[in-house]
């Protein structure tokens, strides 16, 4: 089957065009142990671009996209979040990225196999009509749709369902690993109980917060580390003015502090984190895709003794001493995507959240254009807003909501 819609190759001048493109329908399986399924065709009704988009596109340049191809196509169309609508069921839905013939697609083992729609081995949402599993297409909650349509506000919140999912999962694996990291030293302080201390290590383990790089990403876990940890200091660090828009709307919604990295030296940036938030971090959070993240966690001392880094950037190496590494109990951790769960949580969050707020639109027709352009001057320029939509059809959307 025809459509058309934007898709990534193999390209040092072409790395992403947009044109008619043949989509396909293969049975796929959403977890181990269950059956597989042919895929529900669906009309794409908006997309958000996520900085994984940009990234492979820099991939097509450099022609280092083959394996992320769908079998027996040397294309994939990009975009994993976004809102499609079902046409034989009437109703509006989330498509679940990843699935697989996994167990846990999002921890697969070294004899699973995994895909993930718009990013890995499987077509995504930046086409005008696309198919995907059945039981894959998650539900939004009937009470904020009004008829046949979805207001365009609630389109906007929900564009962050894969992103505030994919930190859903990472509050959880800090909060797992938190525990085990420093449970046996909460007992020998506190002289309490396994399960005690299980509990204050947990809870510990977010008792000072840097948040290195200020995307969507590193504000959402800062929100859902104050929603869960009232108590907590959390401090983002970033390159823009503190008067900055996004700035100040991810402050006072995560009612966080905030240094922004002008210094001349990484030394300087680190001192002033550590005067900021009262002491060394007991948890790093690098988001910001830079390695400069790591050299001031670990070769300028922001992050403290038993504390744990949490590597969400995709690109950056992460190079350490060992012998100050090894003696200071440091935790590194690398973790990304979500289970269902987490997506289904994320869609009703988001639902009662302000999210819309912070996303602006380019028009389809802009995209269609020059999409490689579009990605370059404007959806991820240094003056974009925090996230970017498109709207791929504007009669599912009510724009007056």
């Amino acid at each position: 089957m025809l459509t058309k819609g934007t898709y990534f190759q193999n390209s040092k001048e072409a790395p992403i065009v947009y044109g008619e493109v043949e989509i396909f329908n293969p049975a796929r399986k959403r977890l181990k142990g269950e059956e597989e399924k042919l895929g529900k065709l669906c009309k794409t009704v908006c997309t958000g671009f996520c900085g994984t988009d940009y990234e492979l596109m820099r991939m097509g340049e450099r022609e280092e996209l083959d394996s992320k191809f769908p079998e027996g196509v040397h294309r994939l169309i990009n975009g994993h979040e976004g809102v499609v609508y079902l046409p034989d069921e009437k109703r509006f839905a989330i498509v679940l990225i990843r699935g697989g013939d996994a167990y846990d697609p999002t921890r697969y083992m070294d004899d699973e196999t995994y895909f993930e729609y718009g990013c890995d081995k499987a077509d995504g949402l930046m086409c005008e009509e696309n198919y995907y599993h059945p039981d894959m297409l998650l539900e939004i909650p009937k009470q904020y749709i009004n008829g046949d349509k979805i207001p365009l506000s609630l389109a906007k919140k929900l564009v962050f369902s894969d992103p505030y999912a994919c930190m859903i999962f990472q509050l959880e694996r800090m909060e797992d690993l938190g525990s085990a990291q420093n449970f046996r030293l909460e007992m020998a302080i506190n002289k309490c109980s396994e399960d005690e201390a299980r509990k204050k290590a947990k809870e510990n383990i977010f008792k000072r917060v840097v948040i290195f790089g200020l995307g969507t990403t590193g504000m959402f876990i800062g929100d859902l580390i104050r929603q869960s940890y009232p108590e907590a200091e959390i401090l983002f660090v970033a390159r823009s003015r503190e008067d900055n828009p996004k700035i100040r709307f991810a402050k006072e919604k995560v009612k966080a502090k905030y240094v922004c990295n002008n210094f001349e030296t990484e030394k300087d940036c680190a001192q002033a984190i550590l005067e900021a938030l009262g002491g060394k971090a007991t948890a790093f959070i690098a988001t910001s895709g830079n390695s400069v993240e790591s050299r001031i966690a670990f070769d300028h001392g922001v992050l403290g003794n038993n504390g744990i880094y949490n590597s969400f950037s995709l690109g950056p190496d992460i190079k350490l001493r060992t012998m100050p590494f090894g003696f200071k109990n440091h935790l590194i951790f690398g973790s990304i995507n979500f289970r269902q769960d987490h997506m289904e949580r994320a869609i009703k969050i988001l639902c009662e959240s302000d999210y819309d707020k912070i996303v602006e639109l380019i028009d389809l027709e802009e995209l269609k254009k020059n999409p490689k352009e579009a990605y370059e001057n404007k959806i991820y320029a240094k003056n974009a807003p925090l996230k970017t939509m498109t709207i791929w059809d504007h009669s599912y959307i009510d724009m007056d909501k």
